[in-house]
């Protein structure tokens, strides 16, 4: 239901606050309330005899297409309401009114939506009408709707429409004719096409909690639907399958020459391409870059494509969708010659804030050198010590420990999803199983120097995060007071000279953390474990120690840490998740011993 809670819940002020939002991050802009066109001001306009290039459609789509309005791509956009086209009124204001008088002509980019294509259509005859000469260009780049569904209305225009706004833009900015500049953008439709997926439809702001609730029921639990349109419209399949199957089949639909159905552009291997992927909206950028670098495999792997450009980001959403739209552009030959190439429009500069794609030319043309991934990490030079320990033992020690650990995972997460923000069991669990691999590598040896060293290691590589840079600064201190034992003859680490060397370290450790007991940490268990084994020499003692500490940190308010930041009563609940994980492994531990 999260989805379905908005900041502005009036779709009319949440359209028109935006688009004054669109002139607040682009001081060259303009915005005409009354008809809801964003536009250039004339001033910022170099060579106002330049054709003009427009596009819009329904809001919702940001930023497309308001925020790339701006030299070097839209000379103005008009917006309808929430996924609804604008009036054909809206768009002879903006013909009429809202462009250079000395432009030579005027390109206006249209998605293939009825409604777009007819109020498009009626201003632009309306233009003409008066003198003026303008072409349209409309996109029909989705291959979700097959011919067969398709019908005569075809195929409705996706995220390629960034695609064709930022190539029709660029080309007027060299002052090209309005015949060339139509005659490109049409090439460029050709040879396009996109797929979209997403998790679940949007809600709009202003409707009924209900359609979000109706919404988990279509589509359920782990569900995707492929195809799905940018105005919430169905798509052709929905399925369950993991990200590498999910873009199987989207490339299958875009590039699969047998689907007879789908196969709008005919792409070969070696073909030089674009790919832009599109968030609709609500995908993370995170998961969004492991969408990229999925689809970038599986293009070389299967289909021989090695893209000359790509593109990320949100170029034409869908509000909030959870979501992502695939576009495949074929270049060809603009027949313009140099620095008119479908390529060299792509790459050339825009001052528009949606047109997010920011790497130069020379960057992309530039021949980087392979570095390799696998080159060996320079070996740290360990001289081992005199002192020993009983490998075995210690191995299951460590083991029981770490297991233990691992086991509580659940609760631990449990308890920092109350108190924090739910990553701490998570990184404990990485870290246990970073070291189980050593002992099972025998990387732990009889030499307790070398084996701390190992397992310090391991923390820096797989535990993040401010837990994650205690522990690490903890081990390798232990080592360091560990070799300071070390003697001219072989003797054995005794439990009060671990006690000694753990006490020296938590000294250090005081150095970078202000934290004590009492403050609600993992300082509240192993401090008391510190103190009890270098007082008694007793594993068990200090563990039981460590386990009183843990337990007092339940109804302890917080003066360090996350939970400082976390409202709420969730402390009196709860202990605190590091000083409970920690707790569990020393517990773990001393019962093998």
């Amino acid at each position: 239901m999260a989805a379905a809670k908005h900041y502005l819940d009036d779709p009319t002020n949440a359209v028109l606050s935006g688009l004054r939002g669109v002139t607040l991050t682009n001081p060259s802009l303009v915005l005409d309330e009354t008809n809801k066109i964003i536009y250039r001001h004339p001033s910022s306009v170099a060579s106002p005899k330049n054709i003009s290039v427009i596009c819009g459609g329904g809001s919702g789509h940001e930023p497309g297409f308001s925020a790339f309005v701006g030299q070097g791509a839209l000379t103005a956009c008009v917006a309808g309401t929430i996924f609804a086209s604008p009036s054909a009124q809206q768009v002879r204001a903006c013909l009429s009114q809202r462009l250079p008088e000395e432009t030579q002509g005027i390109i206006v980019v249209v998605t293939n939506y009825t409604g777009d294509v007819l109020n498009f259509g009626m201003g632009i005859e309306k233009a003409r009408a008066m003198g003026k000469k303008v072409e349209m260009v409309v996109v029909a780049d989705d291959v979700g709707v097959g011919r067969a569904k398709g019908g005569k209305v075809g195929r409705r225009g996706l995220s390629g429409t960034a695609l064709i706004v930022k190539i029709c833009g660029a080309l007027a900015e060299t002052g090209a004719s309005v015949d060339d500049c139509a005659k490109v953008g049409r090439l460029a439709v050709d040879n396009l096409v996109s797929v979209g997926a997403s998790l679940s439809r949007v809600h709009v702001p202003g409707r009924s909690l209900q359609e979000a609730k109706d919404e988990e029921e279509r589509l359920g639990p782990g569900m995707v639907e492929i195809g799905m349109g940018i105005h919430n419209e169905p798509g052709c399949e929905k399925v369950k399958t993991d990200l590498p199957g999910l873009i199987k089949i989207m490339l299958g639909q875009l590039l699969d020459p047998t689907d007879h159905d789908r196969a709008y552009v005919k792409i070969e291997r070696g073909d030089d391409t674009v790919l832009l992927v599109n968030n609709f909206g609500g995908t993370s950028n995170l998961e969004l870059s492991a969408v990229v670098t999925e689809i970038v495999g599986q293009l070389r792997s299967t289909y021989g494509l090695k893209p000359k450009r790509v593109i990320s980001g949100t170029f034409f959403g869908s509000l909030n969708g959870p979501g992502f739209i695939v576009s495949v552009l074929k270049l060809a030959d603009t027949g313009l010659g140099p620095g008119k190439s479908i390529l060299e429009l792509l790459d050339a500069p825009a001052e528009a804030t949606g047109w997010s794609a920011s790497i130069k030319s020379e960057t992309w043309e530039k021949e980087y050198r392979e570095i390799s991934a696998t080159s060996e990490d320079e070996k740290e030079d360990i001289r081992p010590t005199n002192l020993k320990v009983d490998p075995d033992l210690l191995k299951s020690a460590l083991k029981s420990g770490l297991d233990r650990l691992i086991a509580s995972e659940g609760e631990v997460t449990h308890y920092d999803t109350i108190v924090g923000d739910g990553d701490c069991g998570i990184g404990l669990k990485r870290g246990a199983e970073g070291i189980l691999k050593t002992l099972e590598d025998g990387q732990v040896t009889e030499d307790p120097l070398t084996s701390l060293t190992k397992i310090a290691g391991v923390v820096e590589a797989t535990m993040d995060g401010t837990s994650g840079a205690l522990y690490a600064i903890f081990l390798n201190s232990l080592a360091a007071n560990v070799r300071k034992l070390d003697s001219s003859s072989q003797s054995q680490l005794t439990p009060t000279m671990w006690g000694q060397a753990l006490d020296d370290s938590l000294k250090a450790l005081g150095k970078y953390t202000p934290a004590q007991p009492g403050d609600r940490t993992l300082m509240d268990a192993l401090v008391p474990f510190v103190e009890t084994l270098r007082e008694t020499g007793d594993t068990k003692k200090a563990a039981a120690a460590a386990k009183v500490g843990a337990d007092s940190t339940k109804g302890m308010k917080a003066s360090l840490g996350r939970s400082v930041y976390v409202g709420g009563e969730g402390h009196t609940e709860v202990p605190d998740p590091g000083a409970y994980g920690l707790c569990q492994f020393l517990s773990g531990l001393a019962e093998a011993l």
